[in-house]
């Protein structure tokens, strides 16, 4: 899609946002391998930890991000990671995590992504995943489908289907707290006897990518926020996949669970009992 732009055609407004957000997060993308200091970059702030660091890098990128669609569309608001929060007039609201998986950024591993997506009224329409050291693009749009764009072509996504949990390949995170990691690896120990296998990529958009790719089962985290899962999220359902939080909630901090439908019921099931610290 960066390659082969909408003009001339006749698309739908979730397509031209879809465009505007995979185009900004190339730039993005580049910006932050091409210009990541020798050195490494520097942490110019913690969150929740000492651990959970923001980099000069993931303030940049955000800039970026919010000055390139904002001329473009000056009215749209925004919610970023790094504090790029703004209103708008428009419907349109952009949401941004502009280095998931900062602290592979930081210790130069390749997982980490530009995370953009796009929501027209509350809904969430387009979103745009770019994992820059994989030279990988993942996009949907709502009722577009999901694909996955290299320098190789183009394909479809979907879901693995027919996969039981104790065969099931699950991805999963951890929190910065170190009372919520002590909560997760508890989680975790009554989880692993019960699937094929667990990974652990640190970068929630990574995960959900390889979820809609096929390339592992099921995911889950807890902690995650609206920037962490936008565009994911949307990726995951256009590949044929569920995403949900515990007990009929929708996904967000206190629980995420991704997965191919039936799949998805069976590892909710699993841990719906293990993890009742909401305050976590």
């Amino acid at each position: 899609m960066a390659a082969q732009g909408l003009e001339g055609k006749n698309v739908s407004l979730a397509e031209k946002l879809l465009e505007l957000a995979v185009t900004t997060a190339h730039e993005a993308g580049r910006m932050l391998v091409d210009k990541r200091p020798v050195e490494g970059p520097a942490v110019v702030q913690t969150k929740s930890s000492p651990t959970d660091v923001v980099t000069q890098m993931d303030q940049a990128a955000e800039q970026l991000i919010v000055e390139r669609i904002g001329a473009v569309r000056p009215h749209d608001a925004f919610l970023g990671e790094e504090g790029g929060s703004s209103d708008g007039s428009s419907g349109v609201r952009w949401v941004i995590d502009p280095i998931d998986g900062t602290v592979n950024y930081l210790y130069d591993l390749p997982d980490w992504a530009v995370s953009i997506a796009a929501e027209v009224d509350g809904e969430t329409v387009a979103g745009a995943i770019v994992i820059p050291r994989r030279g990988e693009t993942y996009t949907a749009w709502r009722g577009g489908g999901a694909r996955l764009h290299t320098d190789v072509g183009v394909r479809e996504l979907r879901c693995n289907t027919g996969v039981s949990l104790d065969r099931a390949l699950v991805a999963t995170g951890f929190g910065y707290a170190s009372g919520r990691r002590a909560h997760q690896a508890r989680v975790l120990t009554q989880v692993l006897p019960r699937v094929r296998d667990i990974r652990r990529s640190g970068s929630c958009c990574v995960d959900m990518s390889s979820l809609a790719a096929g390339r592992i089962d099921a995911y889950y985290e807890r902690g995650l926020q609206a920037w962490d899962i936008a565009a994911g999220t949307l990726i995951v359902q256009e590949a044929g996949g569920r995403v949900g939080g515990l007990n009929g909630l929708t996904a967000g901090p206190e629980f995420a669970i991704a997965g191919e439908p039936v799949l998805f019921e069976a590892l909710h099931d699993l841990l719906a009992p293990l993890d009742p610290a909401r305050d976590l």
